[in-house]
């Protein structure tokens, strides 16, 4: 898989606090849904403000960092069309942009069945690359599937125990 040029490389984590919501430059709501949820070929439809993308990603690597991701813009009409195909459980989610020492600290605050959860994403150009991590930035969940937006589709935070 190393041949291919879209690699999506990103570290997840939990929150210890909500010092972030002063720092958030941006916020947009996001809705998505899965047409397929197999683990090495998701494919989702995802309304991101007024745009709409289709995406399809392949399975995360060992340590859940990087994996392959082809990213195309569609319409919002052929987004409401794909919606039609999706699996019944969709994300909804406010995600705000944090800048913290060069970087971008994507912060989501999850809806509906998964209300109460909030993950930071940090997007990476390598897995080398260092970053100076916020002092709201709790756990690292990288690579805990539970914390995937695939499995918050199938299994929502609201039936975690």
């Amino acid at each position: 898989m190393n041949h291919m040029k879209n690699v999506e490389i990103e570290r997840k984590f939990l929150l210890k606090d909500e010092s972030w919501r002063d720092m958030a430059v941006e916020s947009m709501r996001i809705i998505q849904g899965y047409i397929s949820q197999d683990p090495d070929r998701t494919v989702r439809v995802r309304r991101k403000g007024s745009n709409a993308f289709l995406t399809i990603k392949g399975r995360p690597d060992k340590l859940g960092w990087s994996r392959y991701e082809f990213e195309k813009q569609i319409s919002t009409d052929e987004a409401e069309e794909l919606f039609q195909l999706c699996l019944p459980s969709v994300i909804d989610k406010i995600r705000y942009n944090v800048p913290y020492g060069g970087i971008i600290v994507e912060v989501d605050e999850f809806l509906g069945d998964n209300s109460g959860l909030f993950v930071a994403e940090i997007e990476l150009e390598s897995e080398e690359q260092q970053f100076e991590k916020p002092g709201f930035l709790g756990v690292e969940v990288t690579g805990d599937p539970r914390y995937y937006n695939v499995m918050l589709a199938q299994h929502p935070y609201k039936e975690w125990k």
